[in-house]
């Protein structure tokens, strides 16, 4: 099938994406498939939630990609004393004007990197997916709005590691992907290691987007065409996940939803303006994978690689 392409008007916005992914590749390497997963994820209004161990590059894609993307970044670091106030902002007493003014916390940005967020006890994980979830920030009454657009990649560390509090399925749930980086390969590190690393390279970085750039592609992708044929296949792989025998949850209705906005987002980065069945197959796992849960013994990636297998194509 020949998917239609994008006006040109939305074409000069890929092309500029596409800058902005060289870029990157060029600061995180070795790891092309998860830059554009994530870039994604931005695109479609979701949140990332990358599970890995210290080391292999979280905070340096954060980093990098706020600056690539012209967006004002904060980095908070979950610690089991971590408050709610400390995230969303509080309450102070100006003597002078004699009254309480609003002290923004961190959540005021435009990308949040949530370093190691299962280490907050889960008030503080929960202040957060609320905002998330709200786009908005509720004290004394008031609410206020979060800036646009707003996009936070919270970082994981593995059950296994001591001192974690593994979030709940109700808040993973809502984030719209998960990745993780891996080690890199031989060829990267050893570029890592012939350039002493790229942490000044990142400081550096020129803005090749912008906020505004970012709200009308946003915007651009809500309007990439889904036929429906795709989406008897979207409810096909929903299904499938509901009746099979390894799993005990299956991908929800706003899971499903989620795969929609995923797959055209993906769609969109490619230069298309309809979603085919390989854009669907593409972010399945990043989107499906925190939302499902398997039986004893049944591995979850092993079931979704079974089901995109084995699920036709309408």
């Amino acid at each position: 099938m020949t998917a239609p392409t994008l006006p040109p008007a939305q074409a000069s916005h890929v092309a500029a994406l596409h800058a902005a992914l060289t870029q990157l590749d060029g600061v995180i390497l070795g790891k092309g498939p998860q830059i554009r997963l994530a870039v994604a994820c931005l695109l479609a209004r979701g949140h990332l939630l990358i599970e890995d161990q210290p080391g292999v590059g979280k905070t340096t894609l954060a980093q990098a990609l706020a600056r690539t993307c012209g967006l004002h970044f904060r980095r908070v670091q979950f610690t089991a004393d971590l408050l709610p106030a400390d995230l969303t902002g509080v309450s102070v007493w100006d003597a002078p004007s004699s009254a309480f003014r609003f002290v923004e916390g961190p959540v005021f940005s435009e990308l949040l990197l949530a370093d190691e967020i299962n280490r907050a006890t889960p008030r503080t994980q929960g202040a957060l997916l609320e905002a998330m979830e709200e786009r908005q920030v509720s004290e004394g009454g008031v609410t206020r709005a979060l800036p646009e657009p707003f996009f936070v990649i919270a970082t994981q560390n593995p059950a296994a590691f001591v001192g974690t509090s593994p979030l709940p399925e109700a808040q993973l749930d809502r984030f719209l992907m998960t990745v993780t980086l891996g080690y890199p390969g031989v060829r990267a590190e050893r570029q890592l290691l012939e350039t002493g690393g790229r942490s000044l390279s990142v400081r550096e970085l020129p803005a090749v987007l912008n906020a505004g750039m970012l709200i009308a592609m946003q915007a651009e992708v809500d309007a990439v065409h889904v036929a429906g044929p795709l989406l008897d296949y979207l409810q096909l792989l929903a299904r499938a996940t509901r009746e099979h025998p390894g799993l005990t949850t299956g991908l929800s209705p706003r899971g499903l939803l989620a795969l929609l906005a995923g797959a055209r987002a993906w769609a969109y980065l490619h230069g298309r303006g309809m979603v085919l069945p390989e854009d669907v197959q593409a972010v399945f796992a990043p989107l499906a994978t925190h939302r499902l849960s398997a039986r004893a013994g049944v591995s979850v990636p092993d079931v979704i690689e079974r089901l995109l297998r084995e699920t036709p194509i309408p």
